[in-house]
């Protein structure tokens, strides 16, 4: 009876310190309300004045879908290289020791705290023809600032903290005692490696990839100074919407805001549920 009093007392005093679930769902949807869901309603409702022709004339432009090639390639392609770099980065982080462990571990977070205009300037100096880097590549017939191949490196330089800051926790918690008893019972590094530990961080590493990926596509200035803005080749979505909102072409650029944010949520979405299969799976 003892037991069952002071429990009975635990619960009262923690639901009187923790707020109700009407409290905190309030202050949710409030939130959300003011930082997602008005922006968006705003965005479609500037499309209203749109009619179903001006915008399919719109999302069908050339430019526009060239501009869309270029943001979901090299987007998809540096979160991709992410993905794969930022598992090592995260396994060198836990897994191993070594001298300036911490400022190594400092230093991936980085791109977070570098305005993105400053990166993508220094990434420019670098890789242009008369770059440090660029220099060397240009006898070699590699090109790499103003170019998709550029675009991809500031996008990979901007994305990587996403992947590793995923990982690293979930490898950090991962219980070494399966990868031993696997080792015990004659099991190699890299089948232990693929039949244990990845099952574990396929889904983290699926969302360090997703966040890597809408962040590319969306990403402006890192991106602007090193693709050189060529219409066809190395535009990129968000620089022809500045580009129509400077020609106060609102409509125009409602219409390629909002065909880029359909396109992003449906990817998003596809996704996300892979996420919720690899867990169903791991679990």
């Amino acid at each position: 009876m003892n037991v069952t009093t002071k429990a009975a007392a635990g619960a009262v005093s923690r639901r009187r310190l923790l707020p109700g679930f009407g409290i905190t769902m309030g202050f949710s949807v409030l939130y959300l309300s003011l930082v997602v869901l008005l922006p968006l309603s705003a965005l479609l409702f500037n499309s209203t004045g749109l009619s179903w022709a001006k915008f399919w004339d719109v999302a069908t432009d050339a430019r526009v879908l060239a501009s869309y090639r270029v943001s979901l390639s090299t987007a998809a392609a540096a979160a991709l290289i992410d993905a794969v770099l930022g598992l090592l980065l995260a396994w060198v982080l836990v897994r191993y020791e070594f001298p300036g462990k911490r400022l190594f571990d400092a230093l991936i977070d980085l791109p977070f705290a570098l305005p993105t205009a400053v990166a993508g300037v220094s990434l420019t100096a670098l890789y242009s023809q008369n770059g440090w880097i660029g220099s060397l590549l240009e006898p070699l017939g590699l090109r790499v600032a103003f170019t998709p191949l550029g675009i991809t490196l500031a996008l990979m330089f901007i994305g990587i903290p996403f992947v590793v800051r995923t990982v690293q926790p979930v490898l950090e918690d991962l219980d070494r005692d399966m990868e031993e008893a696997a080792a015990t019972l004659g099991a190699g590094r890299w089948r232990t490696f693929v039949r244990i530990v990845m099952p574990e961080l396929f889904p983290p590493l699926l969302t360090g990839f997703a966040l890597a990926f809408a962040r590319g596509i969306g990403e402006y200035g890192s991106v602007v100074f090193i693709s050189g803005n060529m219409p066809m080749r190395t535009e990129i979505a968000p620089l022809l919407i500045m580009s129509k909102l400077e020609q106060f072409d609102y409509a125009g650029a409602t219409a390629v805001a909002l065909l880029l944010l359909l396109i992003s949520f449906l990817m998003l979405l596809v996704i996300n549920s892979l996420q919720h299969w690899a867990r169903k799976s791991s679990r």
